[in-house]
């Protein structure tokens, strides 16, 4: 019998996955009627039924309205964590992170509109700008700790100190028991990821997101060479 590994287990069953799809139709209604109405002017009512489903299902996956404009797939981060971990062991930190986003951005050309909203929709709203930040300076941290297990299996690293309540718990202290490798890896990944979107959405016609996506890290692991003079 095979045994599931860490990121199939998190994965779920189809329970879990309508519970991600309901999660998701509500970020993206809530994205879409704040692009089209304004932040202020959209209600949870409104978002509800935009989704599908009723107010009361609404705050079974957010606490509050504002909650639905941060993160349009709250759980990627997540699955990046884990698809890291489970990465072959010949892979790079830097490839196995890469190979792990490469599979959440997989649809990243049909996304890229949302994307492009939710963005806009941020820029309208400084407060809710701010609390998305903060939850993606977490999830990178997050990125960091799974990239030190991997450098250190045996150790699991201070990602697992934080659970057993023995060690740093509070996002700060977390990211100080963090050495500087992991921290640059999960920074440069991070980065690399907006770059590689940036510079698709402004020229498509030099191939698809993935190229791009692909080119941006060979870069990196190739030590940002300076390109030859034509």
């Amino acid at each position: 019998m095979r045994v599931m590994s860490e990121r199939e287990s998190a994965r779920g069953g189809l329970r879990e996955r309508k519970k991600r799809a309901t999660r998701a139709a509500l970020a993206e209604a809530a994205v879409r009627l704040a692009a089209k109405h304004g932040v202020e002017k959209v209600t949870v009512e409104a978002i509800s039924a935009e989704a599908g489903v009723s107010p009361r299902t609404f705050f079974n996956y957010f606490a509050s309205r504002d909650d639905a404009f941060l993160i349009l797939d709250a759980d990627a981060a997540e699955r990046i964590r884990l698809a890291v971990l489970d990465a072959p062991a010949e892979l790079t930190p830097l490839h196995a992170v890469r190979d792990a986003l490469a599979d959440e951005l997989a649809e990243a050309e049909q996304q890229h509109e949302l994307w492009a909203l939710h963005a806009k929709v941020l820029r309208t709203a400084p407060d809710l700008l701010v609390r998305s930040l903060a939850a993606h300076v977490a999830d990178e941290t997050r990125l960091a700790e799974a990239v030190a297990r991997r450098l250190s299996p045996g150790s699991g690293g201070p990602e697992a100190a934080a659970g057993t309540g023995a060690g740093p718990k509070d996002a700060e202290e977390r990211r100080k028991a963090l050495d500087l490798y992991p921290r640059l890896v999960a920074a440069v990944a991070t980065t690399a990821v907006r770059v590689s979107v940036e510079h698709w959405s402004s020229r498509p016609e030099e191939g698809s997101f993935a190229d791009v996506f692909r080119r941006v890290f060979d870069l990196l692991a190739a030590g940002l060479p300076a390109p030859a003079h034509v």
